[in-house]
């Protein structure tokens, strides 16, 4: 009796089992395009991939966007920036300051953690989540990629000022104001507001020059 001769996956659509045409009729379909070429298309994944189970038969639209990419960016941008800020004084104020019972040794440490924070988490992940429009570029002091190791050092000296400032905006509150104790969320909240002063001032700069150079183009 002759072996049965197995026949081997080529191709990816061969492995898989794709079928190519039904999958090129979805997209024209979710895309809007005109699909009277192709005839009633179907949008269940089993018609594209040929296979059967639980799930296989419901609709779906790849390229419908998720909840996240609804929040515009700067929502986003300050609410991390905000939340980190919080957990730097969970951690450095409210932890470490019982062991550390300097202020201006707390100010440092804070500095170091918060500009540690946005070199090695923050602005990376801004990285990660901006389009080709760079729309996260507008809440970073440094906005170059995380690959240029000199913003390690930039961001660490920044935020020590920042840290210094806000130090200074407590002490202007509780002498002239009112008590204002230190805990993170306004401490935090102050840090962003000092944070994005500096750089909304860093913006206006960047927008001056990249004015005046069109201008002088334009001239040319």
């Amino acid at each position: 009796m002759a072996k049965k001769k197995k026949i081997k996956e080529t191709t990816i659509e061969d492995f898989y089992d794709l079928k190519i045409d039904k999958v090129d009729e979805l997209v024209a379909a979710l895309k809007g395009e005109d699909t009277s070429e192709f005839g009633d298309v179907s949008m269940k994944i089993s018609d594209c991939t040929g296979t059967e189970g639980k799930g296989t038969e419901k609709n779906f639209n790849p390229y419908r966007t998720d909840f996240l990419s609804r929040i515009p960016a700067f929502l986003k941008a300050l609410f991390v920036k905000w939340w980190a800020a919080g957990m730097v004084c969970f951690f450095v104020n409210m932890g470490l300051g019982t062991i550390i019972s300097a202020p201006a040794d707390l100010m440092l440490l804070d500095g170091i953690v918060l500009g540690l924070g946005a070199d090695v988490l923050i602005n990376p992940l801004f990285h990660f989540m901006e389009t080709d429009r760079r729309e996260y570029n507008d809440y970073m002091m440094f906005p170059f990629p995380f690959k240029a190791y000199w913003t390690f050092f930039t961001n660490v000296l920044y935020y020590i000022g920042v840290a210094v400032l806000v130090n200074f905006v407590y002490l202007f509150i509780n002498e002239f104001m009112f008590t204002l104790h230190i805990e993170p969320m306004s401490w935090a909240l102050i840090v962003l507001i000092v944070d994005m002063a500096f750089i909304g001032v860093k913006d206006l700069i960047v927008h001056l020059v990249k004015k005046h150079r069109k201008a002088v183009i334009s001239d040319v």
